[in-house]
């Protein structure tokens, strides 16, 4: 006897709604994590907008978005959807 429970079985619909969620989760995350490095690392890419937004606020706001993007990544690993 385990002590696990038994795994339930997916329809196909199921299945491919996780793949299409997970899919997604993965895209976005890698997105918010670019939009994050833009924003800490924005006086090395040289688009004219470093007087606009180099500044603090930025800076964390860019740290969150890659923390929130970790997540998103994480989140499309798991494929906790139907739970």
């Amino acid at each position: 006897m385990s002590i696990e429970p038994e795994k339930e079985k997916l329809s196909e619909r199921d299945k491919g709604f996780i793949r299409m969620r997970s899919i997604m989760d993965y895209g976005m995350g890698i997105l918010w994590i670019a939009m994050g490095v833009f924003l800490i690392f924005i006086e090395k890419f040289n688009t004219g907008l470093e007087a606009r937004f180099d500044d603090p606020v930025m800076k964390a706001f860019g740290g969150v978005c890659i923390l929130y993007g970790g997540f998103r990544v994480y989140r499309g690993y798991r494929k906790n959807y139907l739970k």
